[in-house]
Parts: structure tokens; C-alpha cells; sequence
């Protein structure tokens, strides 16, 4: 494994780590501050917006830039953040660290991706991906007890120190052990097998967009994630109100998803690599019958504890080869990788809204799995027309 892909990996890490260790923060940040809850959670809301936004704009902005030298910008972005919420004397002051530090969120994943590809031979670019995205999902297994511990013993701004501190180290590793070359083209031939795309221009990125195929495993993506959180937002209703289960269990629970989120990333991505889009139809399918299964055994606490993880596990099985299969087809543009995460962040959005909708409308607390079942049994679909689409074109499904 490529020393840069570890480098890129923990800077995923720190970037998770700051997304998710405010949930066990919120109570000790409220009251630090004296603001409401509603306020605080602006922290954790106003972040998710600010991950859609600077996914894009920063992408087109860097558009023409060596791309090692964007991933060290946009580290040390998150770095200023998280310094920022660490020292922050005021409320505003500590939403701004969350904003700046979600600047970066969406083009250091998206970009990296592209890097993390250029490090490897081209029959191995997903599991590379994957490599990356390890980071982020050990995050989502260690980010909220992470927090909640630091923040117990040492107070919640020790908590952002540390995460500063992961983000120098970092912005360290990749300014010595990412290549110059990575994820553009070098001054001789590419290196160790890899196919180095050079950045391309804004319109250049833009005209990436006309491709059907990238408009499609765009929408994908966003049906996909809003699958697995629509059932997600409201698990902890689920666990508590229909598996019997008692409020504090959901931690551990929850961590279960988390290790299923690490063993998806890392078994999707190497099933992309042999098969791409079949891999990310069956991803997609086994999402489905997992979300219809919990509905029907999540009174069983035995069977909720085994899906949960299953949920985690076919939830992000598809994550590293929808963004080779984007980058592919838009021809290297940063900015498409970037639009998928994007499209994750709206498709959270979507699923949590139209699970809280049935979850008004009297459904009970299953009903968001039966939701998420059907937005992603809808991702299953338009991955199957993607497909088809390809095999029409020149007879192969991949």
C-alpha cells in the first residue's frame, strides 16, 4: 500500500472525526456558551450544509491548481477550523470553526479520490478509494464515543485540540509522502502502473456534466445514501421504542453499524474493482432486502443487533465504486468526484426528511427502514438502466 494512501486515509479520519464527535459534545457545548439545544445543533446542521457547498465551489475554484498542492490547502482549512473551535471565545465564533472546517469536507474527498487512484496500478482504483475512505468510516465507529470521553475528562475544547493536532499530522503526511505527480500528469511517464489525469479547466469540469452516465450515478448515489438514513436517523427510535432495547445500549449499537460502515468500504471496494457495476447493483439490492428485514424482525433484539451491522455493511458497499465509476465517465474531473459527495449530503437530507414525514404521519417507528427500503430499491433501478445503458453501448456491463 502506497505510503500517500495512508497519509490520505488520516486525513479522512480527522475530517470524520470532526463531522461526528460534535453529537457527543452538543450538551457541554449548549451550556458552555448558554445557547439552546436548537442552537447547537446549528453546529452539527450548519456543518452538513457547508460539506454540499464547498464541495463545489472550492472544487471549481481549484479547478486548474496541481492537486497535492489543493489537498494541503484544504487541510490546512480544516486545521484553521478546528483551531477555531477550539479557542473560540463566543458562539459565533465556534459556529464559524464548523463552517471552515466543512469547507474542505467535500473537495479534500473528492479530489482525493483522484489522488488516491493515481497511486496505484488502474485494476486496484477502488479498493485505493477505499483506503482512503477507511478513515472516515473508522471515524463514524470512534467519533461520537471519542468525544464524549475527551470531552468528559478534559472538556469539549480538548476534543478539538486533538482533532487539530490529527489534522497538522495530516497535512504533514501528505505534503511528504503524496507525490507531486499524484492525480495529475507528471513531467515522464506515470509511475508504478498508475494513469495520472491532469486537472482540468472549469469548463473542461463542466462539460463532464453532459455525460448520462455521470448524471446517473449521481442520482445513485444520492438514492442510495437516502436509503440507508432514512432508516438510520430514527435507528435509535427503532432500537429503543420496537426492539425493546434500553437508551443506553444505543451507543453500542450504533458502533456496530460503524464496524459494518468499515467492513462494507473495504469489501465494496475490491468487488468494484473485479466488477463495477454489478458490484453496485448488488450492493444496492442487498441495501433494499436488509432494510425490508429489519422492518419485519426489528421487535427481535438478536436480529436488530445482526442488522444494524448488515445496514452498515450494504450501505457503504457502494461508496468507493460510485465515485471510480463518476470520475471514470466525467473523464477525471475533480469536480464531478466532489458533486458525489454532494449528492451523499442531499440524499442524507432527503431520507431523514421523508422517514421524520412518516414517522409524523403515525407509521410507527419502522416505517423509516420500509422508506429507506424504497428510496434505495429506486437507486437499485437507476443502477440497473446505468448498466444497461453501458452493456447497450459496447456489450460489457462494466
Amino acid at each position: 500500500m502506497p505510503s500517500g494512501l495512508v497519509a490520505l486515509a488520516l486525513g479522512g479520519f480527522g475530517i470524520g472525526l470532526t463531522e461526528f464527535l460534535i453529537a457527543g459534545l452538543l450538551p457541554q457545548v449548549a451550556s458552555s456558551f448558554a445557547v439552546s439545544e436548537a442552537a447547537a445543533g446549528w453546529l452539527i446542521s450548519g456543518y452538513a450544509l457547508s460539506v454540499a457547498v464547498g464541495a463545489i465551489a472550492l472544487t471549481a475554484a481549484t479547478a486548474r491548481l496541481p492537486r497535492k498542492q489543493v489537498l494541503i490547502g484544504l487541510v490546512a482549512l480544516f486545521v484553521l477550523g478546528n483551531l477555531l473551535s477550539a479557542i473560540a471565545p463566543s458562539y459565533p465564533v465556534m459556529l464559524l470553526g464548523r463552517i471552515v472546517a466543512a469547507l474542505c469536507h467535500g473537495s479534500f474527498f473528492g479530489i482525493g479520490s483522484l489522488v488516491a487512484r493515481a497511486l496505484v496500478a488502474p485494476e486496484k482504483k477502488s479498493q485505493a478509494v477505499a483506503i482512503m475512505f477507511a478513515g472516515l468510516t473508522l471515524a463514524n465507529v470512534l467519533g461520537v464515543p471519542f468525544g464524549a470521553l475527551v470531552g468528559e475528562r478534559w472538556g469539549w475544547r480538548a476534543a478539538f485540540w486533538a482533532v487539530t493536532a490529527i489534522g497538522v499530522l495530516a497535512l504533514a503526511g501528505i505534503a511528504a509522502l503524496v507525490p507531486a505527480w499524484a492525480g495529475q500528469a507528471p513531467p515522464g511517464k506515470p509511475q508504478d502502473g498508475a494513469a495520472p489525469v491532469p486537472p482540468l479547466g472549469l469548463a473542461a469540469q463542466f462539460r463532464a456534466f453532459r455525460s448520462w452516465q455521470v448524471w446517473l450515478t449521481l442520482i445513485a448515489t444520492a438514492l442510495g445514501y437516502g436509503g440507508m438514513f432514512g432508516a438510520f436517523s430514527y435507528i435509535a427510535y427503532t432500537f429503543t421504542e420496537v426492539s425493546g432495547f434500553a437508551p443506553a445500549d444505543v451507543a453500542w449499537l450504533l458502533m456496530m453499524y460503524g464496524v459494518g460502515l468499515v467492513v462494507g468500504n473495504l469489501v465494496g471496494g475490491r468487488a468494484a474493482d473485479r466488477d463495477r457495476d454489478r458490484a453496485l447493483v448488488l450492493a444496492l439490492l442487498a441495501l433494499t432486502l436488509t432494510l425490508v428485514l429489519f422492518g419485519l424482525l426489528a421487535e427481535s433484539a438478536v436480529a436488530s443487533v445482526v442488522l444494524v451491522f448488515v445496514l452498515g455493511v450494504t450501505g457503504f458497499a457502494s461508496v468507493p465504486g460510485m465515485i471510480t465509476r463518476v470520475t471514470d465517465y466525467a473523464h477525471g474531473a475533480a469536480l464531478a468526484a466532489s458533486a458525489n459527495v454532494s449528492a451523499s449530503n442531499v440524499g442524507n437530507a432527503l431520507g431523514a426528511w421523508l422517514g421524520g414525514l412518516a414517522i409524523s404521519a403515525g407509521l410507527g417507528y419502522t416505517a423509516p427502514l420500509y422508506v429507506g427500503a424504497g428510496i434505495a430499491l429506486v437507486a437499485t433501478v437507476v443502477m440497473v438502466i446505468a448498466a444497461r445503458r453501458v452493456a447497450g453501448r459496447d456489450g460489457s456491463g462494466t
